[in-house]
């Protein structure tokens, strides 16, 4: 089950998990205090130390790898323990709420776009995950442990440690799906128009001018709509095969140092969790600086598609234009959030080739050149792409955007799928704005723009593609 319906549902079972939990607790009373305090303060404090990952997705390591230890507590100092699933998941949503105080407590008057924890639809759509994940993990381990069936591995044997990875790997792959559930929350609407602020495939440009996250405008809103842009819009394979990849970055991470900390609290104690967490701090460092780099590559390509505006060879806003239908095609034909980046940059510069023109096109026009002179520039565009430092792909995409399709179904799997759509979501601004010239109608000129694009359909542009443009509307803001 995905969609609204899907990620209404995560969030009614964490809500419905965490109370009973909570009231459950409060009944019997809480097992080892002293251990139970100073998880719920590593949790808390871990989510307070987040960090951004490709996607603008958040993550609080730190916060995921206490929760996940907390679960797969066994024995501690060589003593057993037994505080059991539900008070696993109370401490983990008593670390979370306590995360949310500073922001009602401190308020941030130099960032007001900034919400606070509680107001951002990401950060309780994560608590949720967190409660979820955390409580999927307790319920496999916790019942086998306190029923003395973990008894017959021992502990310093390699028996019990597989029997944790295992555990572990299963709460990893339960917490990937439910992310990839919820990022498919508010599915792409056709007719939906983005603004400047909001971001297409998320991480990309948009996310670095704006200094914030690519579902919260930096200021002002979206033109065209009345309603909060989705965060993703990604298709459920897509969004899960995201999840999945991050599994093998900062997510191998966290699962990981759960494991470790579980491990060494058998022998060490809650000397574990300081110890085995500084690594995870150290870790999260080099996760700033590398979403550092990435800011400084989107400020890079932000100017580069501003030269030929600039330069008066396009028309103003059309880049952006451009790589909001782009990016919406992208999500409609199933491209996930690292390939919508690599989409989205693309398609920012796909005209500075016409920087080399002696004179400029009218109105930027280049759908609307012969296929040979679309294919120079796109070619000379590359050429300037590939010494920028950005990913080679894009380079790429660039270089082939102008090649015409082939096939019976009209796509030829040589041109990247990402250059047949920037090739479709390019000629329909083109044609809205030749139309808009003539003095055409909004309406009509739409009508027009995707009664040329079908007639080229299998011939000059990809069916699937074209045919995607139809199903979401051709989004594009005026």
């Amino acid at each position: 089950m995905t969609g609204a319906r899907g990620a209404g549902a995560v969030r009614a079972a964490a809500a419905v998990l965490l109370a009973v939990a909570l009231v459950t607790v409060a009944v019997r009373g809480i097992e080892e205090p002293g251990v139970a305090l100073a998880f719920t303060a590593l949790i808390a404090l871990g989510e307070c130390v987040r960090i951004t990952l490709p996607g603008d997705r958040e993550q609080a390591p730190i916060g995921a790898a206490g929760a996940l230890a907390y679960a797969l507590l066994g024995p501690l100092r060589g003593l057993p323990t037994a505080h059991g699933t539900l008070q696993v998941v109370a401490i983990t949503g008593i670390g979370l709420l306590l995360a949310w105080l500073p922001g009602l407590a401190l308020p941030r008057p130099s960032r007001p776009h900034r919400r606070p924890p509680w107001a951002d639809p990401a950060r309780r759509d994560s608590a949720a995950r967190r409660l979820l994940g955390v409580g999927f993990a307790a319920a496999v381990f916790q019942p086998l442990y306190n029923g003395g069936l973990v008894d017959r591995f021992s502990p310093e044997g390699p028996a019990y440690g597989v029997f944790l990875t295992a555990v572990a790997a299963l709460a990893a792959l339960c917490d990937a799906t439910l992310a990839a559930v919820l990022r498919c929350d508010w599915a792409w609407r056709p007719g939906f128009v983005v603004g400047p602020e909001g971001g297409p495939g998320g991480g990309g440009v948009r996310a670095s001018q704006g200094g914030g996250r690519g579902h919260r405008p930096a200021a002002g809103k979206a033109r065209g709509t009345s309603a909060a842009r989705p965060r993703t819009g990604l298709r459920f394979p897509a969004a899960l095969e995201d999840e999945l990849r991050s599994l093998f970055g900062i997510g191998s991470a966290i699962v990981a140092t759960g494991m470790l900390v579980s491990l060494a609290a058998g022998e060490v104690g809650l000397w574990a969790l300081p110890l085995f967490c500084t690594p995870l701090l150290l870790a999260q460092v080099s996760f700033r600086r590398a979403a550092a780099v990435r800011a400084t590559t989107g400020q890079t390509i932000a100017s580069l598609a501003r030269a030929t505006e600039v330069a008066g060879y396009t028309p103003h806003g059309h880049a952006r234009r451009v790589a909001d239908t782009a990016c919406a095609l992208g999500r409609e034909l199933g491209l996930g959030t690292r390939e919508l980046a690599l989409l989205e940059y693309a398609a920012l510069m796909h005209d500075i080739g016409q920087l080399s023109l002696v004179e400029p096109v009218p109105d930027g026009a280049t759908a609307l050149l012969p296929c040979a002179e679309q294919q120079r520039i796109a070619r000379l565009g590359s050429e300037v792409i590939s010494r920028t430092g950005v990913p080679r792909q894009v380079a790429e995409q660039v270089a082939r955007l102008a090649d015409p399709c082939a096939g019976p179904a009209g796509g030829d799997g040589s041109v990247p799928l990402a250059a047949r759509i920037i090739r479709v979501a390019n000629a329909h601004d083109d044609l809205l704005t030749a139309a808009r010239g003539r003095g055409v109608g909004e309406a009509v000129g739409r009508l027009e723009a995707m009664e040329v694009l079908r007639l080229g359909r299998g011939r000059v542009y990809d069916a699937r593609v074209v045919d995607a443009l139809a199903r979401v509307g051709g989004q594009s803001r005026g």
